[in-house]
């Protein structure tokens, strides 16, 4: 098993982001080992749900997991805001 560990800069797409890192390595499939950081903003699609909802704000993200590849991702955050300081589960695809 290889690793390419990640750093993003502020205002960076983390999805984008790691998408991009994937193809450069010529990986066709990869899985998120663990994240940590923050957002600003966030684009999310919940489960079962198909249209996306933009969460806007500072959120701290307390666990990042999924798989990575070549022709998307599918992953899943916990974040927690300091408006709503309980961790939130929330879906991003």
């Amino acid at each position: 098993m290889e690793t390419l560990p990640i750093r993003l800069t502020p205002g960076q797409d983390l999805r984008t982001a790691l998408e991009v890192a994937v193809r450069s390595q010529n990986c066709q499939a990869a899985f998120v080992l663990a994240g940590i950081g923050s957002l600003s903003a966030a684009s999310l699609r919940f489960a079962g749900v198909d249209q996306l909802e933009r969460l806007v704000g500072d959120m701290e993200i307390l666990s990042l997991s999924g798989t990575v590849a070549f022709d998307g991702a599918a992953l899943a955050i916990t974040a927690a805001t300091s408006a709503n300081p309980a961790p939130r589960s929330l879906g991003v695809t």
